[in-house]
């Protein structure tokens, strides 16, 4: 290595450090028979849905964020429970986030700081959060995350069976291609100002095949090409407070969906501006797009409303994490990012919506 490249190459980077390849950690965390029949069944489930083979609705419901290994297991657990009493006519799917995006600065996420003490052990981080996926796999539930590093899908999206493309990376080049090759459906968030139009133009980009740099499942770099994504879709989630998810909002995302040739899908995060950031008022949004659900059920036969998302944990609220990094105060179930509505609320707002909408099922 010359001296030129030395001076001027890496200038504000301190140190690498080795990172377990993608084809170690699966070797030391293989995907189990009854892992993979979940997940199957999931991606399967959540296509006939999206191709209007299946007319039950899905629900994307967890934690904003995993912290905690057994807490996160504990409510997996419960969610299966839950979810074996409504599967006639609703499709549940873990939400586990391991990646969070911050607007400036802030915990990452379990898989940047699984110790959650600024010492960002990522190659721990990303080992224990595959074995939790395997774990929530083995439990027969699907699971739904959100892209947001472009190398993590290597690790443990075999994992996955709904992928999310956040409101901050859905006009981001790079993670339209992420999704163009990614094995599961895609939802796209709308702009965190409520504009449509990036995350219409995103469904196209994905549903277009692409070739990018990446790396392989043994870390070696090299170019991917992929064939595109056919079971892109729209995620409305509100914007600048205001809300997205009305009859009237509904109404005209399909319109622009329409007009721009792309699947009119349309899935309501009942979470974020459409709450306006508040978790109490998520079991209000999703009874509104229940009616509209089995309004459109009842009325055209056919309904654009395929899917829901609740921020949901074991205590409602959040946390903060310490300042002395003294994880025992933490409240056990409680959300350590956005606040969260606790495990009756959710319980009871799903079956409410499975009574509902059991009838229109067939």
């Amino acid at each position: 290595m010359s001296a030129n490249f030395v001076e001027l190459n890496d200038i504000n980077v301190s140190n690498f450090e080795d990172m377990p390849t993608p084809a170690e950690i699966h070797r030391r965390l293989p995907l189990s028979d009854k892992a993979f029949q979940s997940i199957k069944n999931g991606r399967k489930n959540l296509q006939n849905i999206l191709n209007g083979n299946d007319k039950r609705l899905f629900i994307v419901v967890g934690p904003c964020s995993i912290h905690d290994m057994t807490a996160g297991l504990d409510y997996a657990n419960r969610l299966k429970s839950l979810s074996d009493k409504v599967t006639d006519c609703i499709e549940i799917v873990m939400r586990v986030y391991f990646e969070k995006p911050r607007t400036t600065v802030g915990w990452k996420g379990f898989i940047n700081d699984p110790l959650m003490n600024d010492t960002f052990r990522i190659d721990m981080g990303m080992e224990k959060a595959r074995q939790f996926l395997l774990q929530v796999a083995e439990l027969g539930l699907p699971i739904g995350t959100e892209a947001l590093d472009p190398i993590a899908p290597q690790y443990y999206g075999d994992l996955i069976s709904w992928t999310a493309i956040g409101a901050r990376t859905t006009e981001s080049q790079t993670h339209r291609e992420i999704a163009s090759g990614l094995s599961t459906p895609v939802g796209f968030k709308n702009a965190t100002n409520g504009d449509l139009s990036v995350a219409v133009n995103a469904i196209l980009a994905a549903s277009r095949s692409h070739s990018f740099l990446g790396v392989n499942e043994d870390g070696k770099v090299c170019i991917v090409r992929t064939k595109g994504n056919p079971l892109s879709h729209l995620v409305l989630r509100g914007g600048d407070s205001r809300p997205n998810y009305d009859s009237v909002s509904v109404a005209r995302a399909v319109a622009a969906l329409e007009k721009a040739k792309v699947s009119t899908n349309v899935v309501i995060d009942c979470s974020h501006a459409n709450s306006h950031k508040r978790p109490e008022e998520q079991p209000l949004v999703m009874r509104d797009v229940i009616q509209q659900v089995c309004h459109n059920f009842q009325n055209q036969g056919s309904n654009n409303i395929v899917g829901l998302m609740l921020e949901s944990n074991i205590e409602a609220g959040n946390q903060s994490i310490p300042a002395d990094f003294d994880l025992s105060k933490l409240k056990y179930g409680c959300s350590v990012t956005d606040a969260c509505i606790d495990w009756q609320t959710t319980e009871n707002i799903i079956c409410e919506a499975a009574e509902q909408i059991r009838k229109f099922i067939k």
